[in-house]
C-alpha cells in the first residue's frame, strides 16, 4: 500500500498545491481496496461539504453518502470493463451524486472523480489515487441543455435529432436480420392556411393535435417524431410493401376523420404521405429521409391526402453518386483538419471600422486548391453532415475568441443544429460559460430555417441568449418571415439580404424595400447588416438610410484567419 497523502500544502511554482486545489473545488485521495482505508488531503471535508463530525476514512463511509441509484458507480468505475490502462495504471472517471448531510437529507452535489487504479500483483484488489471535482453548475447546465433539446416541446415526441437516430438503430437491425423496415414522413396540408386565418397559436394545436392522433394508429415497436414544423417522421419496423401502403392509408384515414377541437373551432385536418421501403431502397439514414421527401413533394405536387412510395431514378441516382462522393471528401476534410475559416469584416456605418468579422467555411482540397463553403454546405446538409462541419466551426471560431481578446465574431449555423443539443453543449464546455466569450459571439440562423420549426428556433435563440450569446437571422428577404416572427424569437440582428443591396444604387424598388425594413427593425430595436455592400454609392445610400452596420467587398474581402490576425486588429 502506498503511504498516505501528506496533510500538507506542497509548493508547486511558488504556489501552494492544496490552495490551488480548494480553490478550484477540488480535492484528492489515496484509497487502499485492500483494507478499504481511504487517506484524503486537508480540505476534503470543506471541498466537499462535510460536517467536521463526518468520517469518510473507509470506502464503505464514503459509499454511504453517496445517492443509492449512483451508488455501484465509483467501484464499477475501477472495475468496469470500459478502463483505459496506462503503463503507471488504469484510468477512471466516473460522475455521481454525493449527498454529504446523509441520504435522507435533500443536500446532493455532483462530483467528477477521476485518478489510476493500480490491481495487486496476483489480480487482488490494490489502490487508487484520485481527485475529486465538485461539478454541481456544469452538469445541471448540461441537463438541461440536453433535456430541452431532446424534446419537442409543442408535440412531446422524438424532436429531429433523435429521429433520425432511431431510424439508423432501425435500418441497422433490419440489415443484419436480412429484413426490411419502413419510413414514413406526413406532412399536414394547408397549415399555412390554418396560420393566417385563426393564427399560429391554433396552427400549433393543430400539429400538437395530428402528431397525437398518428401515435395512437401506430403499432407496438414503430416510432413517430418531429421532423420540422408540420412533418412527423415515422419509422415502421419488420414490415414490407404492401405493410408500408396499409399504415399510409390507416394514418391519413385516422386525421382526415377526427375532428381536431381548437381554442378557436373545430377544425379538419389531413395529411399527405412520403415512404420509402428500407433497405431496398436506400442504405443509409439521409438517403432514407432524402427519398421519403421526395415522395412527399411528388405526393403534394399531384394532389394532397394521398401516399406515394419512393421509386428509383437514373437521374437521380446520379446526383445521388455525386453527392456520395462530395460526402467522402466533407469527412476527409474532416478528419484530416482541412477545414479553416476566412474573417470577413462588418463594419459600422458610425466609424467605417469592423465591429466584428464573419467567420466563413473554406475547404481545402488534397491537391491544395481551396473550396468555399457555398459550393458543398448545401449537400453537407442533405447528407446530415453539417452538424459536424457545425462543430468544427464552432472549435475553430471560439479557439480564434480565446486567442485574441477584444476580438468579436459571427458564425453560422445549418438548420440541423437549430436542434442539436450536443452543439448547444459543445459551446459550453468550450467556452468553460465564460461570458467574456460567449458575448463576443454572434450565431447566424438563415430566414428559411428561423420559420422552418418556429418552436425549436425559440428554443434555440433563447438558450443561445441565457449563454450569453447575440443571435443573428442571415439573409432576410429571402423568405417570407413576419417582423411578427422577428419579434417572437427575439433575435439581436437581422441582416438584409444581398440580392436587396448590390443593386441598390440602380433599383427603386430595392431601396424602397431596404428603408422600410431598416424603419420596422428600428421601431422593434433590432440591429440591421446590410450584406454585398459594393462601391462607395451604395454605402454611402446605406448610411443616409439608417443602417446599423454594413459587409461586403467594398471593406473587405474574405481572409484567412491565420493571414488576418498576424498584425493587430
Amino acid at each position: 500500500m502506498p503511504p498516505p497523502m501528506a496533510a500538507t500544502s506542497h509548493q508547486a511554482g511558488g504556489f501552494a498545491l492544496l490552495d490551488i486545489l480548494s480553490a478550484v473545488q477540488e480535492t484528492a485521495y489515496n484509497w487502499s481496496l485492500a483494507t478499504d482505508e481511504i487517506s484524503w488531503q486537508p480540505n476534503a471535508h470543506a471541498v466537499l461539504g462535510l460536517a467536521r463530525s463526518v468520517s469518510v476514512a473507509t470506502g464503505a463511509a464514503f459509499s454511504l453518502l453517496i445517492a443509492p441509484e449512483h451508488a455501484d458507480r465509483r467501484l464499477g468505475a475501477l472495475m468496469g470493463q470500459s478502463k483505459k490502462p496506462t503503463g503507471l495504471g488504469t484510468l477512471y472517471r466516473v460522475q455521481y451524486r454525493f449527498m454529504p448531510a446523509g441520504r435522507r437529507s435533500d443536500t446532493a452535489i455532483w462530483i467528477e472523480d477521476h485518478g489510476i487504479y493500480h490491481a495487486g500483483p496476483a489480480g487482488e484488489p490494490g489502490h487508487a489515487c484520485g481527485v475529486m471535482r465538485v461539478i454541481s453548475d456544469r452538469y445541471q447546465e448540461e441537463q438541461r441543455l440536453l433535456f430541452r433539446s431532446d424534446h419537442d416541446e409543442l408535440t412531446g415526441q422524438l424532436n429531429r435529432i433523435r429521429l433520425i437516430e432511431a431510424l439508423g438503430s432501425v435500418l441497422s437491425r433490419a440489415e443484419q436480420a436480412k429484413g426490411s423496415c419502413g419510413l414514413l414522413i406526413a406532412g399536414i396540408n394547408n397549415l399555412a392556411m390554418i396560420n393566417e386565418t385563426f393564427g399560429y397559436e391554433v396552427g400549433d394545436e393543430v400539429i400538437a393535435a395530428t402528431g397525437r392522433i398518428l401515435k395512437t394508429r401506430l403499432r407496438g415497436g414503430d416510432t413517430i417524431g418531429r421532423y420540422s414544423s408540420n412533418k412527423f417522421g415515422i419509422i415502421l419496423n419488420e414490415c414490407g410493401l404492401s405493410a408500408i401502403r396499409t399504415a399510409a392509408d390507416r394514418l391519413m384515414t385516422a386525421v382526415r376523420e377526427t375532428p381536431i377541437k381548437t381554442s378557436a373551432s373545430p377544425i379538419s385536418a389531413s395529411v399527405s404521405i412520403g415512404g420509402v421501403l428500407l433497405p431496398e431502397h436506400a442504405r443509409t439514414v439521409q438517403q432514407a429521409v432524402g427519398n421519403a421527401l421526395q415522395a412527399l413533394d411528388r405526393t403534394k405536387s399531384r394532389h394532397q391526402d394521398c401516399f406515394t412510395l419512393y421509386e428509383a431514378s437514373p437521374n437521380r441516382e446520379s446526383i445521388r453518386r455525386r453527392n456520395v462522393k462530395l460526402a467522402d471528401e466533407i469527412v476527409a476534410a474532416l478528419n484530416e483538419h482541412r477545414l479553416y475559416v476566412a474573417l470577413q469584416p462588418i463594419v459600422s456605418t458610425k466609424t467605417l471600422k469592423p465591429v466584428m468579422y464573419e467567420c466563413l467555411l473554406r475547404m481545402e482540397k488534397p491537391d491544395g486548391t481551396e473550396v468555399s463553403a457555398g459550393e458543398f454546405i448545401e449537400v453537407a446538409e442533405q447528407l446530415g453532415l453539417s452538424r459536424l462541419i457545425d462543430r468544427r466551426t464552432l472549435e475553430l471560431s471560439i479557439d480564434i475568441l480565446k486567442q485574441h481578446p477584444s476580438l468579436c465574431l459571427s458564425l453560422n449555423v445549418s438548420s440541423l443544429t437549430t436542434g442539436d443539443h450536443e452543439w448547444l453543449v459543445a459551446l459550453h464546455r468550450l467556452t468553460s460559460g465564460r461570458r467574456s466569450l460567449t458575448e463576443r459571439l454572434t450565431i447566424e440562423i438563415t430566414e428559411t430555417t428561423a420559420i422552418h420549426d418556429l418552436d425549436q428556433s425559440v428554443n434555440f435563440v433563447d438558450t443561445l441568449k441565457e449563454l450569453g450569446c447575440k443571435v443573428a437571422i442571415d439573409d432576410f428577404g429571402a423568405g417570407y418571415t413576419s417582423f411578427r416572427n422577428l419579434k417572437f424569437l427575439g433575435v439581436n440582428m437581422v441582416k438584409i439580404d444581398g440580392s436587396f443591396v448590390k443593386n441598390l444604387a440602380d433599383d427603386k424598388d430595392d431601396r424602397v424595400f431596404v428603408k422600410s425594413f431598416i424603419e420596422l427593425a428600428e421601431a422593434f430595436g433590432i440591429e440591421t447588416v446590410a450584406e454585398w455592400v459594393g462601391d462607395e454609392r451604395t454605402a454611402k445610400l446605406l448610411i443616409e438610410t439608417g443602417v446599423t452596420y454594413m459587409q461586403g467587398y467594398h471593406f473587405g474581402k474574405p481572409q484567412l484567419a491565420a493571414d488576418l490576425l498576424r498584425v493587430p486588429i
